[in-house]
């Protein structure tokens, strides 16, 4: 019996686009196994004729939700019902939400108080409130942007997001919460582990594959690695 820890994926199909789905995929697959797939709507809906097709191909499980009335989704209510199941049930050990509905902020807040990570993908659009209840909240266009520079062969750096001050705000602060050395250089371990802590950072949300590249690639910083493999960081201004 594998023991890798076992991840449901639910998707809410209303507000998320299934071209993202492998990026996402990928993801959770490389922090668990996803053995529960699970994609909620309606599908009598035209709109949602791209994740139908993906259903087979992926093991994805469509939950139908009928909207009760013209214009009125219950689609959240049903999916937040089922992930507390999941939850309560001890069948998973993490959940991915994708979606950029706001919606889905207490029912992060709750996974997260019983322990469980909760990892988010949606657009640059989602709300602050919900990205910042999950444990890491994932940008899916920056995942894709990643991933067809590494398929074509292009630095990844070509597909970064722009560096914005609020990135530099999180990672100076971890930088300074960090325990450095009389030159003033800390552990990157130790400042990735702070960052992740007061906020959904992910450095895939930027393009990069590793903590270390991104903060190579920030003026603001110093990196520089030990014989020993270990990585150091001091801030420069």
């Amino acid at each position: 019996m594998s023991d890798e820890p076992k991840i449901a994926l639910l998707i809410d199909a209303d507000n998320a686009s299934p071209d993202h789905l492998d990026e996402v995929l990928l993801v959770l697959g490389g922090l668990g196994t996803v053995n529960i797939r699970r994609a909620y709507g309606n599908w009598q809906k035209p709109a949602l004729k791209g994740w139908g097709e993906l259903s087979n191909q992926h093991s994805i499980i469509p939950v139908q939700q009928f909207d009760p009335t013209k214009g009125k989704s219950v689609t959240d209510m049903r999916m937040t019902i089922d992930a507390l199941d999941l939850l309560h049930g001890g069948r998973v050990d993490g959940f991915g939400i994708m979606s950029s509905d706001s919606d889905f902020l207490p029912l992060a807040q709750r996974i997260r108080e019983d322990g469980l990570p909760v990892y988010g993908f949606g657009t640059e659009k989602t709300p602050v409130s919900f990205r910042n209840s999950c444990t890491r909240f994932l940008d899916v266009a920056a995942l894709a942007r990643t991933n067809d520079a590494a398929m074509s062969d292009v630095d990844v750096e070509d597909g970064t997001k722009p560096i914005d001050p609020e990135l530099l705000d999180v990672l100076g602060a971890a930088w300074k919460a960090s325990k450095r050395n009389e030159d003033g250089y800390a552990s990157l371990a130790e400042m990735g582990q702070r960052a992740k802590a007061v906020s959904s950072f992910s450095v895939r949300n930027y393009g990069h594959n590793r903590l270390s590249d991104l903060v190579r690639s920030l003026d603001a910083f110093d990196v520089k690695a030990l014989p020993d493999g270990k990585q150091l960081v001091r801030r420069l201004r």
